[in-house]
């Protein structure tokens, strides 16, 4: 017998949540939920889950509708166990991954904040007929003609047949052409904390020369997701459950004087197999001819599992120079200083990269690397882009001038043609250019997807960041700007929900933090100043401050707001930070408009970021008619 879950049968239920029966079945969405054979189905294929997240899929589902707090769910998962809250974040969120709720259309299990969760969708609940039942089904038949009994047994037979060649065809078509693959953090075996660079380097590296291998039948997780991995640990179930990959490439590194000892392992996540392992033996100078060759086994192994299609053999790398070896070391170096992504980071980055231009001028990613750093620079350590920006460019041209084939510095030119530029045409034809010559290179595809979304083509904009979520499926930055697509569209319930799926990860993502925003946009204000609160208990930073004045000042608490401006004014000064952003925020809430204006006009002749977001950004809703403003808008290019 079945059943229609509703969704609001809180009272049909005791406090404690209930479990499902031993045989029930679950249907909802696309989905079959079978908790007997710990198996789910979408449309008939099945959907890997870790067992955690399988078993809370379970107790949500059999109390759809009704909250689950926290401390019933970590009671129900990790029985006379004491764990941290975080674990059982991490599972509803690659429990969401799993459903598609994280950046997809569908929505089932939804947060309520600090308390717990709720399954929302219409749930189907299937349960066997106890025996009562069954017999008097049993004595309520009659005998029924021989041909209907012939004639329902045909239909039955062709039904069958033709439902078990649908499930071919599907197979056939489920079968992936083009299969993904992370390489995971090489491991730092010479005991040296100092040589860490070294091996993260070397992740980076042939991460981007296996992204290149073959860009259309094999996929590589970018970097963020697989550096998570480096601080904690996991099985490779998980790995490849989480990453969604068939292979992984696992190493070590021991480095003495002049050589290196490289190990690699690949190993198929499915059940865990080793398909081949290596151990290298070089000279340091000798490295790119190195990850030439490891780059190639990898490829010739992968060619196997793919019928009739053969990777791309690579180049033979020419042999490095000593003078071309420092300069490799040197941006190894700082690349391991640039992903800190915080000022200190990126000054030391920078010291690296300069470094390696003098060691050899020809060298062209030590171009891209200061050309990176610098165009990242402007936003995260809020140095004035008239500073900055002409270098990034000086350095993105020049990488471009050695080697025009670097999808790197075609990204670095489009994000200052962009935020310094404001060249909407020029910026997405150097976007779409990096995408061309690197289609696995997930910064290309993330940035794009906020380019698109500025200029308001949404639709687009969500596409790119699908596609950079394939490529680097556990960045919360790239989940964080997924969610502020939603943002800008107006989407703020589907906005809110995704930047809190990243705070309850890592409450530290300032970018999550636009949530603030988004409730304010709703006039939630007691919400607005939850997530302050949090923000300030997590990482407290002169952005905080100037939202807390913008909902204050929107909420009409003026008082407040201008407190909470001065003490900006303060901070930005002791801190030596560009204002700019800071005070553009705090301003739009402070309701005088003829300031506010003037202070956009002036941030407009100094060539800052903030006009690109224009177009979109609701804040600007409020003064969005006025002459001066489209005065403006119509002045920034990148809008048109």
């Amino acid at each position: 017998m079945s059943s229609i879950w509703p969704q609001n049968h809180l009272k049909e239920f005791s406090n404690s949540p209930v479990t499902a029966d031993a045989n029930d079945k679950f249907t909802f969405g696309p989905f079959l939920l079978e908790p007997a054979s710990r198996l789910l189905l979408r449309d008939g294929q099945s959907v890997p889950l870790t067992p955690k997240s399988f078993d809370a899929l379970v107790l949500l589902v059999s109390n759809a509708g009704r909250l689950v707090s926290k401390d019933d769910l970590l009671k129900h998962l990790w029985p006379d166990t004491f764990v941290d809250e975080s674990n059982l974040t991490q599972t509803i969120f690659m429990l969401r991954k799993a459903l598609g709720d994280v950046g997809g259309d569908k929505h089932y299990i939804v947060t309520a904040q600090g308390k717990g969760y709720r399954f929302e969708a219409r749930v189907k609940a299937e349960r066997p007929m106890s025996e009562s039942v069954r017999s008097d089904a049993v004595a309520s038949r009659r005998p029924v003609p021989w041909f209907v009994a012939v004639t329902v047994c045909l239909v039955a037979a062709a039904l069958i047949v033709a439902v078990y060649q649908w499930r071919r065809s599907k197979t056939r078509a489920a079968t992936p052409t083009r299969i993904l693959l992370a390489v995971l953090p090489f491991q730092n075996l010479t005991g040296d904390p100092a040589q860490e660079y070294f091996s993260d380097g070397l992740t980076e590296e042939m991460i981007a020369q296996l992204g290149r291998a073959d860009t259309q039948h094999l996929g590589v997780i970018g970097w963020t997701s697989v550096m998570r991995y480096k601080e904690h640990p996991e099985t490779l179930n998980r790995v490849g459950s989480e990453l969604g990959v068939q292979y992984v490439l696992e190493g070590g590194v021991r480095r003495a004087g002049d050589k290196v000892r490289i190990t690699t392992e690949l190993i198929q996540t499915k059940d865990q197999t080793p398909v081949w392992s290596r151990e290298f033996d070089r000279e340091v100078k000798d490295l790119l001819d190195l990850q030439a060759d490891i780059t190639q086994q990898i490829a010739d192994e992968v060619e196997l599992t793919i019928a009739d299609k053969k990777l791309a053999a690579r180049a033979p790398q020419p042999a490095l120079s000593s003078s071309a070896y420092e300069a490799y070391d040197l941006c190894l170096r700082g690349r391991y200083f640039w992903n800190k992504r915080n000022p200190d980071g990126f000054r030391q980055a920078a010291t690296y990269f300069q470094q390696a231009i003098d060691k050899d001028p020809e060298y062209p990613r030590g171009y891209t690397g200061l050309a990176d750093t610098y165009a990242m620079m402007a936003g995260y350590s809020f140095v004035p882009a008239s500073v900055v920006m002409p270098k990034a460019r000086e350095a993105a041209l020049k990488a471009l001038q050695i080697d025009d084939s670097l999808a790197e510095a075609h990204t670095s030119l489009a994000m200052i043609e962009q935020n310094y530029d404001w060249d909407g045409p020029a910026a997405e034809k150097e976007f779409r250019r990096a995408i061309q010559l690197d289609p696995n290179y997930a910064t290309a595809h993330h940035w794009y997807s906020e380019f698109l979304a500025l200029q308001g083509r949404f639709d687009e904009a969500l596409a790119e960041s699908e596609r950079a979520r394939q490529l680097d499926p556990l960045s919360l930055i790239i989940a964080a700007d997924n969610a502020a697509i939603f943002y800008f569209s107006r989407q703020y319930d589907r906005a809110i929900e995704r930047f809190r799926a990243v705070l309850e990860m890592d409450p530290t993502v300032l970018r999550a933090h636009l949530i603030v925003s988004a409730y304010a946009q709703k006039k939630d204000f007691a919400e607005a100043l939850a997530d302050l609160d949090v923000w300030r208990k997590a990482a407290d930073t002169p952005g905080r401050l100037a939202w807390y004045a913008y909902v204050q000042g929107r909420a009409g608490d003026t008082v407040e707001a201008e407190h909470a401006f001065h003490e900006l004014e303060q901070t930005s000064r002791a801190s030596q930070l560009d204002p700019a952003q800071f005070i553009n925020v705090a301003y739009a809430g402070l309701g005088d408009n003829e300031v506010w204006l003037s202070w956009l006009e002036k941030v407009c002749r100094e060539h800052t970021n903030i006009p690109t977001g224009f177009k979109v950004d609701p804040i600007y809703d409020p003064i969005r008619n006025d002459p001066r403003f489209q005065k403006m808008l119509a002045q920034v290019h990148f809008t048109q």
